[in-house]
C-alpha cells in the first residue's frame, strides 16, 4: 500500500517516490502550466456514447493527444464533429492518474479555415435545400392590398417601430398583429417558430406575415438560421416576408420566406402599396380611360355620320317607292301571264272537249243509234245470250227512253 510520504533509500540517502506521488506531482504541474491552451489537429477515433460526452484523438503527422468534450459543452456545438475534421481546440490539460495518461478537456472547438457558425450554416443550408424548402416554385405572391398583417419580432426593438412608421406613412386601414418573441439567444428560435405557427392559426386569417428583427452580427442573427424557424416559414400557409436587417449576409429564413426584405422598413414598403403611388396610378388610369373613351366616341360618331349620310337614311321613302313600283310591275306581269295561261288552258279544254264529244256515245245516238240496257242493273245489252222472252228492256234514244217487253229472242 503506497504512502503519501516519500520513502528513503538507506543505501543512497535519496527519496523514492511512489507512482501515485509522481503522478500527483505531474498532475499539479501540468494542469497549472497548461490551464488554457490552443491546439490544432485532426479529429480521429471520435465517439459520442449515450452519456453525451465526446471522446476523440487529436493528431498531426508526428503525435497524437487524447481529448474529451463534456456533455454541456458538446450540446452547444453548432456543427457535426467527425473523423478527419481539421479543428482548433481551446482547453486545459488534465492528467488521469488511473491510467497514467493526460488528455485535453476542450471548452471551445471550431473548424480550421471556417468558423463553427459558418460551417453549421453551410451544412444546414445544403440539407434543407435538398428537401426543396428554398425552391422558387413554392414561393407564394404577396397580396396587392392586405388588410390584416402579422409581425413576428421583438415588441421593444427598433424593427417594429420602423415597420409601423413606414406602414402608417404609406397606407391606412390595415390591422397589424404583433407576435412578441425574443430575436436572439438560446430560446429565440423556438419562440419564433411557435409564433409563426400561431399566426397561421389566427382567424380570420392573416393576409401576410413579416418575420424579422434589426441588424446585428452573425451570432445575433443566428436564430433566423435555426432549422425550426426555417421549417415554420416554409410550412406557412400565409405569405411570408423575411425582414432580417442585415443586407450583406443572407439568413436561411431569407431563403425560406416567400419574399426577402433587407430591413423591416423595406418589408413595410413591400407588403403595402404607397397611397400616393396608388393615387397617381388611379389618376393615370383615369386619364387613359377618358382618352380611350374619347377615341371610341369619335370613332362611333364617325361611323354614325357615315350611316346617316347613306341614301336609305337621307331619303328613306325612295326605297319604299322603288319597291312599290317593283310590286306594280310584277302585278302587271303576273296579270298578263295569267291571262295568257288562261287562254292556253281554255284552248286545251276546248280541244279535249271536242275529242270527248267525238268519242261520246251521245254523239253516236245523235246519228240515229240507240243504247239498250237492262233496266234492273243498268248494264248495256250487247248480246242475246242473257235475254229471254217476256223480259223488259230499256232503250235510250238521242231524245228519250223506250221500255219494251221481249216477245221473241233470236240467238
Amino acid at each position: 500500500m503506497p504512502t503519501t510520504m516519500p520513502a528513503v533509500d538507506t543505501s543512497s540517502g535519496k527519496s523514492v517516490l511512489s507512482v501515485t506521488q509522481l503522478t500527483s506531482q505531474l498532475k499539479g504541474v501540468v494542469e497549472q502550466e497548461f490551464s488554457a491552451v490552443w491546439v490544432a489537429g485532426e479529429i480521429s477515433n471520435f465517439s459520442r456514447p449515450q452519456s453525451g460526452h465526446c471522446y476523440f484523438t487529436l493528431k498531426d503527422d508526428n503525435a497524437q493527444l487524447r481529448g474529451v468534450i463534456w456533455r454541456g459543452t458538446a450540446a452547444k456545438l453548432k456543427f457535426d464533429v467527425h473523423d478527419g475534421l481539421e479543428v482548433v481546440c481551446r482547453g486545459r490539460l488534465d492528467v488521469y492518474p488511473p491510467r497514467g495518461s493526460y488528455q485535453l478537456v476542450v471548452d471551445q472547438l471550431q473548424p480550421q479555415g471556417i468558423g463553427a457558425l459558418e460551417l453549421a450554416l453551410r451544412k444546414l443550408r445544403e440539407k434543407l435545400g435538398e428537401e426543396g424548402l428554398f425552391d422558387a416554385s413554392r414561393k407564394k405572391p404577396l397580396p396587392a392590398f392586405p388588410r390584416r398583417i402579422g409581425v413576428v419580432t421583438s415588441p421593444t426593438g427598433a424593427a417594429i417601430r420602423d415597420f409601423l412608421e413606414v406602414l402608417r406613412r404609406r397606407w391606412q386601414g390595415v390591422e397589424v398583429f404583433v407576435f412578441p418573441v425574443r430575436v436572439q439567444g438560446d430560446s429565440a428560435a423556438a419562440e419564433i417558430s411557435r409564433a409563426i405557427e400561431q399566426a397561421n392559426r389566427l382567424a380570420p386569417s392573416l393576409d401576410v406575415l413579416v418575420v424579422g428583427r434589426g441588424g446585428g452580427s452573425l451570432e445575433d442573427l443566428w436564430a433566423f438560421n435555426e432549422e425550426p424557424v426555417v421549417r415554420a416559414l416554409a410550412a406557412s400557409r400565409v405569405p411570408t416576408v423575411s425582414a432580417v436587417g442585415h443586407e450583406i449576409d443572407v439568413t436561411l429564413a431569407d431563403l425560406a420566406a416567400d419574399v426577402r426584405a433587407l430591413t423591416p422598413s423595406e418589408a413595410a414598403e413591400l407588403v403595402v402599396p404607397s397611397a400616393q403611388g396608388v393615387a397617381e396610378l388611379m389618376h393615370s388610369l383615369s386619364s387613359r380611360m377618358q382618352n380611350a373613351l374619347a377615341v371610341q366616341v369619335a370613332a362611333h360618331r364617325s361611323r354614325l355620320d357615315a350611316i346617316v349620310s347613306r341614301p336609305a337614311f337621307a331619303r328613306p321613302l325612295d326605297g319604299v317607292h322603288h319597291l312599290s313600283r317593283q310590286v306594280d310591275d310584277l302585278g302587271t306581269r303576273f296579270s298578263g301571264a295569267m291571262q295568257v295561261n288562261l287562254r292556253e288552258q281554255q284552248s286545251r279544254v276546248a280541244a279535249i272537249s271536242g275529242k270527248l264529244e267525238t268519242l261520246s256515245p251521245l254523239a253516236v245516238l245523235q246519228r240515229g243509234y240507240s243504247l239498250t240496257q237492262d233496266p234492273a242493273s243498268g248494264r248495256l245489252i250487247t248480246s242475246t245470250q242473257s235475254l229471254k222472252k217476256g223480259q223488259q228492256i230499256s232503250t235510250r234514244l238521242a231524245e228519250g227512253n223506250i221500255t219494251s217487253t221481249i216477245d221473241t229472242v233470236e240467238k
